[in-house]
């Protein structure tokens, strides 16, 4: 049978191919950031993009009817676009968001708030607050480098993970990190690929603050000649070198007694000191403007009752102690807790008390025999189902909710909505400028304390 002739019609079920280049305009964000338009009736998400313009993208992934890309070319910019502070921007899988305004940022980043609590909790606050700002960059006090030996070309690889990759960017500038930290890290990978042990280095954290410290991960051993190459690298950047080998634990080099890392919160005059492995906010600036905001929330009063759930070392816990409040900070962390304790006796704190408890279940043993008027938590990405639900059951008043995650605390609002509590406001808070990370803080009240 011949065809007839003519231009034959194109196939709009198949699905684009890995690596293909695509041409689109898009017309809005995700919520993390990605440009978002339509490329033969599919919905497209292009990494890079922003609305407004339009471009060449690269297929990375693709489906029958939604398709991921990154941005290859651009043929229309957006007047909003801007040009990434760091030359890693485009690998770097840290800061995704460099080629926006930062106004744009913090406008994704509440909208994503808004979304996820509405979808999975139908819920909204009585009142937005506004976000916390602080440096846009030169802001970050801790960092994790990778370091990597490459035995087929015979040199070490320093850097962070390429995005969606597993391979490294080979940094020698980071923007986003405290100006000494940055300096050190400009410094690091000449240094650690002359060191004998070079194979065996795992990764380096830099910490800053008061007392700044550089841990050094490594599965081989290190020659004498290694460590003082690290330590006069140290000295020369003022910062402790801390080892850490198969044993797993971080000692100071050259003594056997070294001053802990330390950060203060100088609005309240306390002074925290941490272990190299312990959970701090990398956000100086911004933790200090969250713990007033948190203590501003809360509103305790004297001798009220309060239950800090992952406590850390301490960090909303003293404040509120210092207010008069009577506190009982709780963390999984044997280690943090004793931090904290110690914390605690460093800075005079009276009425507050720290133990050690798996957070994951309910916390019985604290909560039957006393009755909290407020209770403060702060838990990591997946959220604080279970405790949530036994803060309710016991009618804790106020619940201050301090959230990485913007997906389980909607899930978590849901559940203190269901109980009967009030989101009474709600607001975003920049802790890590340039990504798409959403910290927020929402305060419920139960519907019998009107607060």
């Amino acid at each position: 049978m011949n065809r007839p002739r003519g231009r034959q019609r194109r196939n709009t079920d198949a699905p684009a191919a890995i690596g293909q280049r695509i041409e689109l305009a898009l017309d809005r964000l995700s919520h993390d950031g990605r440009g978002i338009g339509s490329w033969q009736g599919r919905t497209t998400f292009v990494e890079g993009g922003l609305p407004g313009e339009r471009v060449t993208a690269r297929v990375v992934r693709a489906r029958s009817k939604l398709i991921e890309a990154r941005l290859d070319a651009l043929l229309v910019a957006s007047p909003e676009r801007q040009v990434p502070r760091c030359q890693h921007a485009d690998l770097c899988g840290g800061c995704n968001l460099q080629h926006m305004a930062h106004h744009t940022q913090i406008g994704i980043k509440q909208q994503t708030l808004a979304q996820q609590l509405r979808h999975f909790a139908g819920v909204e606050p009585e009142k937005w607050m506004p976000p916390l700002l602080g440096p846009a960059y030169g802001y970050r006090q801790r960092t994790r480098l990778s370091a990597r030996w490459d035995s087929r070309n015979a040199r070490l690889e320093v850097g962070y993970r390429q995005r969606a990759s597993s391979d490294l960017v080979q940094v020698v500038e980071c923007p986003v990190l405290v100006p000494s930290l940055e300096g050190l890290l400009k410094a690091l990978p000449a240094l650690l690929s002359q060191l004998d042990g070079r194979a065996g280095l795992g990764h380096i954290e830099l910490i800053g603050g008061h007392q700044p410290a550089m841990v050094v991960r490594h599965t081989g051993p290190l020659s004498a000649a290694d460590c003082e190459n690290l330590g006069r690298l140290s000295h020369r950047h003022g910062v402790q070198l801390w080892l850490q080998g198969d044993e797993n634990a971080a000692w100071p080099y050259g003594t056997s007694e070294a001053p802990q890392p330390r950060y203060t919160l100088d609005d309240q005059q306390l002074s925290f000191t941490f272990g190299p492995g312990d959970f701090t906010q990398v956000n100086a600036a911004i933790n200090q403007l969250m713990v007033n905001q948190a203590l501003a929330w809360l509103d305790v009063k004297p001798g009220e009752q309060v239950l800090d759930l992952f406590c850390g070392v301490g960090n909303f816990a003293l404040p509120m102690a210092q207010m008069g409040a009577i506190v009982t900070g709780i963390e999984g962390s044997a280690e943090m807790v004793e931090r904290a304790a110690d914390n605690a006796r460093n800075n005079q704190s009276q009425g507050v008390h720290f133990y050690q408890a798996d957070l994951s279940k309910p916390l019985e043993k604290y909560t039957l025999d006393q009755q909290y008027q407020a209770a403060l938590l702060d838990p990591p990405r997946d959220g604080a189902e279970v405790l949530v639900a036994a803060l309710a059951e016991r009618r804790v008043g106020r619940i201050l909710y301090v959230s990485c995650n913007p997906a389980t605390l909607a899930r978590d609002a849901g559940i203190l909505a269901a109980k009967g509590y009030r989101l009474v406001q709600a607001g975003v808070m920049d802790m890590f400028p340039q990504t798409a990370h959403v910290e927020a803080m929402a305060l419920f009240v139960s519907g019998k304390d009107k607060n």
